[in-house]
């Protein structure tokens, strides 16, 4: 980066003599190609230049200078940012359809809108309840039948010999699980690989994810979590019922299936982006309701991915969608466990309710706690950085859908073969409890009436040994167990984070903190007196599993609540908060959370809450871009095609100017429209011409750009005749005439802030005269904030 100030130019002011400073080039080292086009009727459009990918770090030669707005991409470079995504219209466009249709409508028809709100949302909470239901008994069916058959066979071979096979039996189990799995991703829906919450993140800030909410996306998800999970690979089902959550939000609150080609005719108010994001949310928070049992921390959740566009009673229709989830959840556990209306199973994860005194906390502890909470934001550090580079690695080499699915089975085998080796040289035995707790003890090579503590940690499901760890009675499990425990599953948990599966770092998580949180406990309760009780294993087994989770994901508010909330006991609040926000601010000195980093690496503009720090002395000028594609309010429809068809210029959004009559003044702003919105005027031939002929059937409505949302045609699919070409479009009754528009001066902190809290798409930047001089959109912010450290370096070198 020490060589950007030669490279990278970031003022456009105009020098002394009135000559245009070069454009304002993009952060990787590339400059905006500008040029004109004369059209048919002596008009001219400026476009602006899209995204070219070179690394900030490369020097360009002569050749590569000439070749710079050819647009190449390579997503898993975290300087530069993806052609694939663009932003979500989160503002709505307030034009004469819009307002003409909100004016019509009764007090009677906004109460019905309410209704029909909360109506979705408890659909929603409903269905995403069923989803969990679904998932959690599949896994509890296919991984006890798993688990009960190679426990049977090692038993039968351990007092004949030939362990061997037991272990061949269990690897070949799991690699065939998740060779199913990796299938349904690698092949058939890439998106749903991994948990899906970097993907929400992406959709509730506003970047449209390809494929991210779609039906087969959603089965896909389903199915590739229960081959994960009972495949037995150190990898949780809770983090992909977030994503669950929300492609459910997403289809019910449309009425209808894109898909299946299939229109319910219901809930047709709600096609736009706007009422679809207030949905997703509660579709989120009901996924982290169904899986943890938390209902607040769900609505939490969702806050802190979208705060910006939160009122109370969406709020209150979040927490309604959350609710219904875990009830749902918990009513239909209770009839397959055979006890119905017994509501004790809120979430796919049950911590247990810890509420023995030997769990009380005492003041002196809270040092320990956050102690605790520091070496969770080491660990997360550690596994975050490990997780980063091996992502990185696959991303260059293993990138073909065969290669993806042998390394998912690779994994699996290994795993099973690891698991079984710790379990095979473990000599700690602990004898049988009066209740049986464990689900599947194995004996192996202990005495009758005993069991092998290792197999109890890894021959189960996750969430399982989770439980197990925080409730099991003092001397369960020796310390070098639990050390060689930690050490193996935190290298395979982060081995799997990143496979071509459907997976979640959760319960991973939970489990390495819940171990070596556990092992902390002990050698406390070693050194302090034989009658002290305070240094209880399961109390530190719980601070360590939330110190784990937070060192990873980086979550505090929401996080915080989720804990509480599973565990049952508010008694614990301040020290998962301390552990929480210790592990945050350790692990964020060191590097970012996993989820940031899988961002980063998808090339994603992702907008955080606040601008960069050194970024007051820039101003809007010198992060729009320019010069601007601008239509006239009146515009020949050749024009209108020949923009739309231009690939190397795929804008979204173009400023509506109008000349005053007869004046030579430039043209002013007097609107904004989209690419959508042209697309369906072209669709239905919205001329001026054949509207005074009579020829059109009706006239336009807002239910006829809702009909074609989200899926516009492309422009190749739309049909203009050459004498169509000649005609006029009228702009007037479709554009937004009320854009947001900034000064050039002004900062870009507050540009950042505007652009972030409204949900913008466009931000017109304007002169004193209302004349468009450049448009900054998400990409153009994202650009400087990847880039801030460059700045800082520029802003030392200039003063």
């Amino acid at each position: 980066m020490a060589n950007i100030t030669k490279k990278v130019s970031w003022s456009s002011r105009t020098d002394e003599s009135g000559a245009t400073g070069e454009g304002t080039p993009l952060l990787n080292g590339s400059e905006q190609p500008q040029y004109s086009r004369q059209l048919p009727g002596g008009g001219s459009l400026f476009h602006i230049g899209r995204l070219s990918t070179v690394d900030l770090e490369e020097e360009m030669t002569s050749d590569e200078d000439s070749l710079r707005g050819r647009p190449k991409e390579i997503p898993h470079n975290e300087k530069l940012l993806s052609l694939k995504y663009e932003s979500l219209d989160y503002d709505n466009s307030e034009n004469q359809l819009f307002l003409e249709e909100e004016r019509r409508m009764s007090f009677i028809g906004f109460r019905c809108l309410e209704i029909s709100r909360w109506v979705v949302c408890g659909l929603i909470g409903f269905l995403t309840g069923l989803i969990a239901c679904f998932i959690d008994i599949a896994v509890e069916e296919l991984a006890g039948v798993k688990y009960q058959v190679v426990k049977q066979n090692i038993e039968k071979f351990t007092e004949v010999g030939g362990l061997s096979i037991s272990l061949i039996l269990w690897a070949v189990l799991n690699s065939a699980f998740v060779m199913v799995g990796a299938i349904l991703v690698a092949f058939f829906e890439p998106i749903a690989a991994g948990s899906g919450i970097p993907q929400i993140k992406c959709y509730l800030n506003g970047v449209k994810v390809p494929r991210v909410v779609r039906l087969k996306t959603l089965l896909v998800k389903v199915f590739g979590v229960i081959c994960s999970v009972a495949g037995g690979l150190a990898v949780g089902k809770e983090g992909p019922m977030i994503h669950s959550g929300a492609v459910v939000a997403a289809g019910v609150s449309q009425g209808r299936s894109t898909s299946l080609k299939r229109d319910f005719k219901i809930f047709e108010y709600f096609r736009r982006d706007t009422e679809k994001r207030d949905f997703v949310s509660a579709g989120a928070a009901a996924g982290v309701s169904a899986a943890f049992g938390a209902p607040v921390g769900g609505v939490l959740f969702s806050l802190e991915e979208g705060a910006s566009f939160w009122n109370q009673m969406l709020t209150w229709r979040i927490f309604f969608a959350s609710m219904i989830s875990t009830f749902t959840l918990n009513f239909f556990l209770s009839i397959y466990h055979e006890k119905p209306g017994d509501l004790s199973s809120p979430g796919l994860i049950n911590f247990g309710r810890f509420e023995s005194d030997s769990v009380a906390y005492n003041l002196y502890e809270i040092p320990i706690f956050i102690v605790m909470g520091a070496i969770g934001g080491l660990l997360g550090a550690l596994f975050n950085v490990l997780n980063y580079w091996l992502t990185i690695f696959r991303i260059r080499y293993v990138h073909r859908p065969c290669l993806q699915v042998m390394e998912a089975m690779l994994v699996a085998a290994v795993t099973a073969t690891v698991s079984f080796a710790m379990i095979y040289f473990s000599n700690d035995c602990q004898p049988l409890g009066p209740d049986h707790s464990e689900e599947y003890p194995l004996q192996l090579f202990c005495a009758d009436g005993e069991y092998n503590s290792m197999a109890t940690a890894f021959f189960n499901t996750p969430e399982r040994s989770v439980r197990s760890l925080f409730h099991n009675q003092p001397g369960t499990y020796n310390p070098l167990t639990l050390g060689m425990f930690t050490l193996t599953y935190f290298f395979l948990a982060c081995w799997t984070y990143g496979l071509t599966v459907s997976a979640g770092v959760f319960i991973p998580s939970l489990l390495i903190g819940a171990a070596w949180g556990r092992l902390f406990g002990i050698l406390l309760a070693a050194i302090s007196p034989s009658d002290s009780i305070w240094a209880d294993p399961g109390k530190y087994a719980l601070i360590g599993a939330a110190s784990q989770l937070g060192g990873i994901v980086r979550m505090t508010l929401s996080l915080t609540v989720i804990m509480v909330e599973a565990t049952g006991n508010v008694t614990y609040g301040l020290p998962i908060m301390l552990v929480l926000m210790t592990a945050k601010i350790v692990g964020d000195y060191f590097v970012e959370g996993i989820y940031d980093l899988h961002i980063k690496l998808q090339s994603v503009p992702f907008l955080h809450w606040e601008a960069p720090a050194t970024s007051h002395w820039l101003t809007a000028r010198e992060v729009m871009s320019s010069p601007v594609t601008c239509f006239n309010r009146l515009e020949k429809v050749g024009t209108i095609v020949d923009v739309l068809s231009n690939t190397s210029t795929n804008h979204n959004g173009f400023p509506v100017v109008v000349h005053m009559t007869g004046s030579d003044e430039p043209a002013k702003l007097c609107g904004l429209i989209l690419r959508s919105q042209l697309i369906v005027l072209l669709k239905h031939k919205v001329f001026v011409e054949l509207a005074r002929s009579r020829l059109t059937h009706r006239k336009l409505q807002l239910k006829d750009f809702r009909d074609a949302y989200p899926r516009f045609p492309p422009i190749q699919s739309i049909h203009v005749s050459q004498d169509e070409r000649e005609c006029m479009m009228d702009l007037t009754e479709f554009m937004n005439p009320t854009p947001y528009t900034v000064p050039q001066e002004t900062s870009l902190p507050r540009v950042f802030k505007l652009f972030r809290a409204l949900g913008l798409r466009h931000l017109v930047v304007v002169d004193d005269e209302n004349r468009v001089v450049g448009l900054v959109t998400r990409k153009d912010l994202a650009r400087y904030t990847l880039g801030k450290h460059g700045l800082e370096e520029l802003q030392l070198a200039q003063t």
